[in-house]
């Protein structure tokens, strides 16, 4: 990843997306950076120790599904080490529930909200990298928010598309961070890039 010099405002957001236990089960395959959590949870300390908003998303999904996110299951709560931040920091905090890709489509108005507190830039990080996190980026460049992407604050888990072709983890990382990256819907850095700028 290239060395960026950052500026992070003063009231920029912090949303974390889907960081939840049914991600853990086994269920979606095998996954990439195995420091994600930690960088995650790295970020959140230095928003909450500035004071700056958080953005807590979390997936329900139906709750007569399948899907270890579903409403009602363990899989759908927090994973511990974001519970235990909540409603920790001394900024504002929201909590956004969204059965989508995009937070930007979830209760409440996650748009509304930023935009209520004079918000511009936005720094996206959880569950899962080429998913939830990709079109809440695709979508706040958009609806014209400076959208930073800490690449390696994110995991994702290897898949399988049309034609019988797959993809790994890393594979489809990489082409999320150049399509966001080269597409200028976001500017992909790394954690430790947010945490100096920030802190």
């Amino acid at each position: 990843m290239e060395k960026t010099q950052l500026q992070v405002t003063d009231n920029a957001a912090l949303v974390i997306v889907d960081v939840q236990k049914g991600f853990e089960d086994g269920f979606w395959g095998r996954r990439n950076n195995p420091e994600a959590e930690g960088n995650i949870a790295a970020l959140i300390d230095v928003w909450q120790a500035t004071g700056r908003p958080v953005v807590f998303v979390r997936h329900d999904s139906p709750a007569q599904s399948r899907s270890p996110l579903r409403v009602g299951y363990e899989g759908n709560d927090f994973k511990d080490f974001v519970q235990e931040r909540r409603g920790k920091g001394s900024g504002p905090e929201v909590l956004v529930t969204k059965s989508v890709n995009s937070a930007f489509y979830g209760e409440p108005d996650l748009d509304k909200w930023l935009r209520g507190a004079g918000v511009r830039q936005v720094v996206i990080a959880g569950i899962q990298t080429n998913m939830c996190n990709e079109t809440t980026a695709r979508m706040g460049g958009n609806l014209g928010y400076e959208v930073l992407f800490p690449l390696d604050a994110m995991h994702t888990f290897d898949l399988a598309g049309p034609f019988g072709w797959t993809a790994t983890a890393d594979e489809l990382s990489r082409a999320t961070a150049v399509s966001l990256h080269g597409g200028r819907f976001a500017r992909v850095v790394t954690t430790r890039d947010v945490v100096e700028a920030a802190g």
